[in-house]
């Protein structure tokens, strides 16, 4: 008897990615020098004071169940961030702690999206945003981007997109694939757009701290009133504090939309882990050393990809302000998916392709590894490209 499961999950597909990692994963285990250009996370290590504030949690007890959406004193913590940082005032009540970003957007989006409803998403996008569109039983309806617009959207192309059916537009800024960072002009702009049509805005901030040009960065709620009470702030501890395995996320918006929330992950997760929130708290309240030290690293990487990039005929690429990813054009050279398998199985470099992104022909190339390896891996790629013509 074959097993039926519920629509929405069979319609969920799996992630992109898998095929190229775990075949990565099979060519290292089998002792081979796999240069990994696929990673999402730091290869930082947590801040030692971090690690020691979850170690002393254990060893004082704080192993219960904690409040579904958080303690207070972290709460309180993001309350103060969000208030220094990013010029939002949230108090205590309009705030959430999750089990990291991805399962706030989530939360989010089961809350707020209905059947048929429509979600805006930028193309291209994070591989989670149409899924998790999908188990709410909503409509993902994409605003594709172009080099020429630094593959960002304009306030022309969202106003454009918006029908009777749209609910909320997903903004992700710096953004995963393609580091790019929305300036504050450009965001009012959007803003404008979603006020007049009363459209609710997740916009993702989980990269904020990760941005190269500028030390100036705009939080889409922070554009007034209006704008705040249509936005919900997401971020999370996983990317500026190499917290990714901790999983603590978290949001600010309304009260009535923060009670939805507290109410969504009372019966799913319960509370994240206590211990996690410990060393969150710690973070939050630390100085930055460590997060600039990282900010700086992966400039310097970020700028000896490019400058090997340059070198190779046939690929284009917007300059990546922020986050740690380089999304490179490979379209001369054939579809991405098969590519990417070719590379990985001939020179053993694994690249993220941009099928998953929304984006055929493009490759996600993370910077988030040493700068030997960088340089390393790109000499393969490189020496791959000039056996292999363009077509």
């Amino acid at each position: 008897m074959s097993l039926k499961v519920n629509k929405r999950v069979k319609d969920v597909e799996g992630s992109s990615t898998l095929a190229i990692t775990a075949r990565a994963n099979e060519l290292k285990s089998q002792g081979h020098d796999v240069v990994n250009f696929g990673a999402g996370e730091p290869d930082f290590d947590t801040p030692e004071p971090i690690k020691q504030a979850a170690i002393k949690a254990i060893q004082e007890g704080f192993t219960k169940y904690t409040p579904s959406i958080g303690t207070v004193k972290l709460r309180e913590a993001i309350s103060q961030k969000f208030k220094k940082e990013n010029y939002l005032d949230y108090s205590v009540k309009q705030i959430a702690v999750s089990c990291g970003a991805k399962h706030t957007i989530f939360n989010i989006i089961q809350v707020l999206a209905d059947d048929g409803d429509e979600v805006l998403i930028p193309a291209p996008y994070w591989v989670s945003y149409p899924e998790m569109v999908k188990m709410a039983g909503a409509v993902s309806k994409f605003i594709p981007t172009t080099a020429k617009n630094n593959l960002k959207i304009t306030a022309k192309q969202l106003e454009a997109s918006i029908t009777s059916k749209t609910k909320i537009l997903i903004l992700n800024s710096p953004s995963n694939p393609t580091g790019m960072v929305y300036n504050k002009k450009e965001l009012e702009a959007i803003a404008d757009i979603c006020v007049k049509h009363k459209i609710y805005v997740i916009s993702d901030e989980i990269y904020e701290k990760l941005i190269y040009e500028s030390n100036q960065y705009c939080s889409f709620a922070s554009l007034g009133k209006e704008v705040y009470d249509l936005t919900i702030t997401v971020n999370g501890m996983s990317k500026s504090y190499a917290m990714t395995g901790w999983r603590i996320g978290y949001c600010g918006a309304s009260e009535e939309i923060i009670g939805f929330i507290n109410r969504y992950q009372d019966h799913s997760t319960s509370n994240p882990t206590s211990i996690s929130q410990m060393a969150a708290l710690a973070a939050l309240q630390q100085p930055e050393d460590a997060i600039i030290f990282m900010r700086n690293e992966f400039k310097k990487r970020r700028d000896i990809m490019m400058a090997a990039i340059d070198k190779m005929p046939g690929i284009s690429y917007v300059k990546p302000e922020g986050a740690f990813y380089l999304f490179a054009d490979f379209s001369k050279y054939g579809v991405s998916f098969d590519l990417a398998k070719r590379i990985l199985n001939d020179v053993n470099v694994a690249i993220i392709p941009g099928e998953g992104f929304g984006a055929p022909g493009f490759m996600r190339f993370s910077f988030a590894t040493s700068a030997e390896r960088i340089q390393e891996g790109m000499k393969r790629i490189s020496e791959w490209l000039s056996h292999n013509k363009i077509k």
